[in-house]
């Protein structure tokens, strides 16, 4: 992953396909689609790559060093997976979490109420010195969780 505030990330990964033979490969391929943006209307901007599929959206997003984004209200019901770095959210209870690699997250938030000092559903923001790598699964609907 590469990856500096002012410049497009790119995340490697391996695809796995298969040739016109029946022969399955390997190659190397690269997410370098992203913009800058916020993840929902009104929040802070982070690089964004979305891969759409009918009742669910898969978001890659990378936050710069130091990025703290802006209380808000995850935008639909999504698992949030980190994949390098640390990242941190902040609930209304004061509750505060920091997350790596592996540690996986599911934003339900929706519906939350301003409370006296106007914060709504959540903070969150990286930790430390390298940019958190997070991969997003959102959906139209919540999953069940049975």
């Amino acid at each position: 992953m590469q990856n500096n505030s002012s410049h497009k990330p790119t995340i490697e990964y391996w695809h796995v396909w298969t040739d016109q033979d029946g022969v399955s490969h390997q190659s190397r391929q690269q997410i370098e689609d992203f913009i800058h943006q916020g993840i929902a209307p009104g929040t802070s901007p982070q690089w964004l790559s979305k891969l759409k599929q009918p009742g669910a959206t898969t978001t890659f997003t990378v936050l710069p060093v130091g990025w703290v984004g802006d209380w808000h209200e995850n935008p639909k019901p999504q698992w949030i997976v980190p994949l390098s770095g640390r990242w941190f959210v902040e609930t209304m209870d004061g509750q505060r979490v920091e997350m790596g690699t592996g540690e996986i997250s599911f934003g339900a938030d929706q519906g939350t109420k301003k409370d006296a000092q106007g914060h709504i559903g959540h903070l969150s923001g990286t930790v430390g010195d390298a940019p958190a790598v997070l991969m997003m699964v959102q959906f139209e609907e919540a999953p069940s969780m049975e």
